[in-house]
Order: C-alpha cells, then structure tokens, then sequence
C-alpha cells in the first residue's frame, strides 16, 4: 500500500502556525522583561534622587564645616575690641554647629533662595499642585523667610507674576516645566 503524502499547503499552514504561537510566546516574554526592567528603572530614579539629595546636603554640611574651621581659626588669633562684651571678654562666636544642625534637618534647604526660586522647587519635588498655604508651610520649613504681613497672599502674588508657575485653582498653581525649558 502507498500512503498518502499530506498536501505539501497544509503542512506549509501548520508551520506558520508553528512559528506564529513561537513568535507570540517570545512577545510576551519580552514585554515581561520589559515591565521588569522598567520597574527595576524607577527604584533606581528613586534611589538616585535620593542619593542626590543626601549629597547635597553633605556638600553643604562639609562648606559650613570648612567655613567654621576657619572662622575658629581666625577667631583665635584675632580678638579685636568689636569681639569684646561690655565687661572686655571675647563674646561667643555663632554657633555653627547649629547651623549645621538646621542643614541636616533641612531646615536651610531654602535659607537665600527668592520665594519664586523656592516655591517653583517645592513644585518640583511635589510632582502636584499645592495651594499656596501648603506651600508657604514649606517654604517656612525649609528656612525661607517670608517678608510682609500676610505671608501666604505674598507667596500667591509672586507666582501669579512668574511664568513658571501655572493657576490651577483659587490659590493654588502647578509648576510649569515647559515654559521652563523655553526661557
């Protein structure tokens, strides 16, 4: 008896489809090495803002620490009469510890900054609108010091005036990283 040879169409067909369920099979285990890696990306974003941060904090904690090393070596060979109390003792030097305290608490993290320059960071690392009560409560933390009787409506004029910053509601903006860019 002779067999049949199969319809050389049909095993053509049933290798597509060979091919095809292969093909779909490295698809979805390449999205999912993707969306792994991906993952793995944004703990990577996260620790390295992190990472940033504590060296900027350290890059400042280590100017004031030089700063104070030279102030205490200064202060030691000069003592003039400006230096001297009422009762001719040298007066205390600032305690720079202190302000070193305040650097690592953050509490500096705006110390010279405009309200504009602070309050477009504050955006920034918010990643959302904030209302300009939120954000003044930062800015004060941070070490800002906020000039005028009404803190918050200050903070509110200045961003209404600064292209950076966007009204999204009654007293609250959003940062404007575009027109950032632009400029």
């Amino acid at each position: 008896m002779l067999k049949k040879q199969p319809h050389s169409g049909v095993i053509a067909l049933e290798e597509l489809r060979d091919i095809i369920v292969g093909l779909d099979q490295r698809i979805g285990v390449y999205k999912s090495r993707l969306q792994d890696l991906q993952k793995k990306r944004e703990k990577v974003d996260e620790e390295i803002a992190t990472v940033k941060k504590y060296l900027e904090l350290a890059e400042t904690l280590y100017r004031v620490e030089v700063d104070k090393a030279k102030l205490a070596s200064l202060s030691s060979q000069i003592v003039t009469d400006a230096d001297k109390d009422k009762a001719g003792r040298p007066s205390p030097l600032v305690d720079v510890t202190d302000q070193s305290r305040e650097i690592l608490l953050g509490r500096s993290k705006y110390v010279g900054m405009s309200v504009s320059e602070a309050a477009f960071q504050v955006l920034r690392d918010a990643r959302s609108a904030m209302h300009a009560k939120d954000i003044c409560h930062r800015l004060i933390e941070g070490g800002l010091l906020i000039k005028g009787k009404t803190p918050v409506t200050s903070i509110a004029t200045s961003l209404k005036r600064d292209r950076r910053f966007r009204k999204v509601a009654p007293n609250t903006f959003e940062a404007v990283e575009e027109k950032l860019q632009a400029v």
